[in-house]
């Protein structure tokens, strides 16, 4: 092809190659219309409620709550997760790369299903049921992949199983729900669903990735410096946050809220226990690195704000806190971890220096501020109208971020590589 015909092709001509250049392309770019889809209709709803828009329409079929914890935990987050484990599983335990032909469709099915699951909450429910659907397609898909790479790996270790159950359980979690749509199931098997996807499905993926990738980071950030770090990654740890995680969903899902104590307390304190344990007052610079821990820190002060709300449940007292630990842990810890880790990957891929950046930087600032406006929403006087302000925090917040990670994602790297 002469050099003229390639200048006069369309940048669109493009896209296709580039979005099957790599896992996190098409995951991620999926992932940031997912960030502002959820959150948009989210807000609209909300406000809704606070100003009295008689004539907005409602999920159909799917209590309010449910069909927002569901879009967030099997849409938002997972599009995001299969982007980094379809990247990293292959390296984490030197397994074969994952093809195109395998995550295209994961990214397809999963942002399709997303888009047509928030369309149908819009008073339409069959197609809520058509896009969780597709949407559990796509995960059989990812599923598959990834244990198909554990598999033929070379060296299957501990993180890579943990990861590999815990979507394994989102796949089961998802299919419950969509079984409960199509009324092959009681109630009790929506809200099943809802439970696990936090506490046994989200949760053990983001403390897995935490437990294999922060003190790697930290390490080869103070070692480059000269300095020395002994990574912490004690082998009984995954076990038994697995085991106190899935003790908690069993209590929260039985509403047996007054013995929830027994999971949470020990939960704070193993969480508290690793951030300590991985020295953040080290690895204050970079900036990317910075975020990772204070991200993480979120995770032992939600069980801290889980566990003085069991304490004083079990004593006879009221439900004080309402849910401000689980948006502690929600938006604090998920939403600035996945700033972190995606901003970490995105420009590292992109063969971009290996820093924060300024529109990251304003992102995962104003998280955290729409992160204790959520908290704080659930003692002030006027609930909702906080409850809007966090839902419109958030699309601030993540705007200018998802912009500028579509550029990178639509655009070749910079340094000329593949991938």
């Amino acid at each position: 092809m002469s050099a003229t015909s390639v200048s006069d092709r369309s940048p669109l001509a493009d896209l296709p190659r580039l979005l099957a250049a790599a896992p996190h392309r098409p995951l991620f770019l999926a992932g940031t219309v997912a960030v502002l889809l959820t959150m948009l209709w989210w807000t609209l709803e909300l406000a809704s409620l606070r100003f009295g828009w008689s004539g907005w329409p409602q999920p159909e079929g799917i209590p309010m709550g449910w069909a927002h914890a569901m879009a967030i935990q099997y849409g938002l987050f997972p599009l995001f997760m299969f982007g980094f484990l379809m990247t990293t599983f292959p390296r984490w335990m030197d397994g074969p790369a994952v093809p195109p032909w395998r995550y295209l469709p994961v990214a397809g099915s999963v942002l399709l299903g997303y888009v047509l699951a928030n369309v149908g909450y819009l008073g339409m429910p069959w197609l809520s049921k058509a896009g969780f659907v597709l949407m559990l397609l796509g995960y059989v898909i990812g599923v598959t992949t990834l244990a198909s790479v554990l598999r033929r790996a070379q060296n299957r270790n501990r993180h890579g199983w943990s990861a590999l159950a815990a979507f394994c359980v989102g796949t089961l979690g998802l299919a419950v729900f969509v079984a409960w749509l199509f009324g092959a199931l009681p109630a009790t098997w929506g809200w099943f669903s809802v439970k696990l996807g936090t506490y046994v499905f989200l949760l053990p993926v983001y403390v897995t990735v935490c437990h294999r990738m922060l003190p790697f980071f930290t390490r080869n950030i103070i070692m480059r410096a000269g300095g020395s770090y002994a990574m912490w990654r004690p082998g009984w740890s995954l076990p038994v946050i697995w085991a106190l995680l899935v003790l908690h969903f069993v209590l929260e899902w039985q509403n047996l809220l007054t013995w929830r104590w027994l999971a949470d307390v020990p939960l704070a304190l193993v969480f508290a226990l690793h951030w300590l344990k991985w020295q953040p007052w080290r690895a204050m610079r970079p900036g990317l690195l910075a975020v990772l821990h204070l991200a993480f820190a979120w995770l032992p002060v939600a069980f801290i704000l889980f566990s003085v709300q069991d304490i004083v449940l079990a004593t006879g007292g009221g439900y004080v806190l309402g849910r401000a630990p689980l948006h502690a842990l929600a938006i604090g810890f998920f939403g600035s971890m996945l700033v972190g880790m995606v901003t970490r990957v995105t420009h590292g891929h992109s063969g971009r220096p290996l820093d924060m950046g300024l529109v990251p930087w304003i992102c995962f600032g104003l998280l955290q501020g729409v992160a204790v406006v959520r908290i704080v929403a659930e003692v002030a006087p006027d609930m909702y109208l906080w409850l809007v302000v966090a839902g419109a925090g958030w699309l601030v917040a993540f705007l200018p971020w998802v912009l500028h990670g579509m550029r990178i994602y639509l655009t070749p790297r910079i340094d000329g590589k593949a991938g």
